[in-house]
This record gives structure tokens, sequence and C-alpha cells, in this order.
């Protein structure tokens, strides 16, 4: 195990290590504070600079980070709100497979991309999603179609839930993900997509997620709850807008 995580280590260079570990810190330090923003931020611009983490790596740094996340906002975690979330997210995930049968991924990834932007400027202009289990389970279905097509499937539940307190927010999409996680990563091993190479590289970067973790713990003490839904508006834009991005640029 040893001699192979140290191949797998040096076959990237020390910039690429530095770089890509640098990347998955933020995003987990984001997702610790927000509760979201670990793929939002991460997917696009690995795909674009390091795409051998996107898909299967990214999955598993993904669920021991929602793990974490969950556990430390357990009491708050809303369980209605979350299973209707992760029913939505397998729902999206066959919407997904079929729509991909029918329309490009480029036109699928422009088309979430331009409807989360759309929400994002609603939400700003005073339009309110009322916050219920078929309004998640909605933003589940929508949540499982994007994170199937452009591998960031959060900026559904930014919108959704953006007026719940903090603490809620994270612990229930902590719970959520940490299962759409590992539901991903077993289809991804299953069909062959995930193996010991993606395992290992996902276990050179695990110090740097922990530490991004660990960094939002005094953040999210000083964070108030309008900053916090502030802050998850501007995820879901950013993540549409390196969406659009990454669209454009493998067109």
């Amino acid at each position: 195990m040893e001699s192979s995580l140290l191949a797998t280590f040096h076959e990237m260079s020390w910039l690429r290590f530095v770089a890509s570990g640098v990347l998955v810190m933020i995003g987990a330090c984001l997702q610790g504070v927000s509760g979201l923003g670990f793929a939002m931020f991460c997917a696009p611009l690995t795909a674009l600079w390091f795409p051998e983490l996107v898909p299967g790596p990214l999955l598993v740094l993904s669920c021991p980070l929602a793990l974490m996340g969950g556990a430390r906002d357990f009491a708050a975690i809303e369980w209605r709100m979350a299973g209707a979330a992760v029913v939505g997210r397998i729902v999206g995930t066959g919407v997904a497979a079929a729509c991909l049968l029918l329309l490009s991924t480029q036109t699928l990834s422009l088309m979430f991309a331009l409807l989360i932007l759309t929400g994002v400027s609603l939400s700003l202009t005073g339009w309110r999603v009322q916050l219920s289990a078929r309004n998640t389970a909605v933003a589940g279905v929508a949540s499982g179609m994007m994170g199937t097509i452009t591998s960031a499937g959060a900026p559904p539940f930014a919108i959704a839930m953006q007026h719940m307190p903090p603490d809620k927010v994270r612990g229930t999409i902590g719970a959520i993900f940490f299962i759409g996680s590992a539901v991903s990563i077993t289809v991804l091993t299953v069909v062959g997509r995930m193996g010991t190479h993606e395992y290992l590289l996902s276990l050179l970067l695990m110090p740097w997620m922990v530490a991004g973790f660990l960094l939002s713990n005094p953040l999210k003490r000083h964070v108030p709850a309008r900053t916090v839904r502030s802050l998850l508006l501007a995820l879901a834009a950013i993540g549409a807008l390196l969406v659009l991005a990454r669209t454009v640029w493998t067109a």
C-alpha cells in the first residue's frame, strides 16, 4: 500500500500536488463555513487543470467532508428535508441519464448554468423559495441532474435552503451529500470508473481536505446568517459561471 502511494505521489509534480491540494483546502473550508462549496468550487477548476481528479477522487474527498459536516451539526439536521432531497437526487440522476440520450452534455450544462444564474438573480431581487419537503425534493432532482451532467450538484440546494439557519444548512446538506457521494462512488467503482489509482490520489489529498475543514471551525462562529445566505448565493453563481466557462472551454 505504501509503495503504491509513493508511486502515485511521484507521478505528480510538486507544483501540481500543492496547487491541487490548495484548491481542495479552499473548497473544504468554504463548505465547512456555509454547508456548500466544495464541488461548486473544485469541480469546474479541476476539470480544467487537474482532470485526473474528476469525478472519482473529488467524490471520495467530498464523502468524508460531508460526513464531518453532518456530524458537527448533527443536532440541527432536518431529517425530513434530507430524506426528500436524497429521493430527489436519485430521481434526478435517472432523469439525467435519459436526457443525455437526447441532448448533448454541453447543451444541458449551459441550460442548468443559466437556470441557476436566473434563480440567483431572482433571489437578489427578493424572490423567496418556500422551505418545504416538496421544494427540497425538487431541488434534489435538479441537483441529481446537474451533478450527473456537470459534477457540481450543489447550486439548487443553495437557492432552496438560503433562508435556513446556518447550522441547519450545514448539517442537513452534510447528510444529503454524504449519502449521495457514497452512492456515486459505489456506482463509479462498479462500472470501472473508480480504481486503485483514483483512491490513492484521494488519499494523497485527504490531509488538505481535513485541513480546510478544520480551518472552517473558528471561521463559522464569526459568520452571521445574512453573510452565509450571501455566500450561498455567491457560490451558486460562481459554480454556474465556472460550468459555463468549462463548457465554452471544452466546446
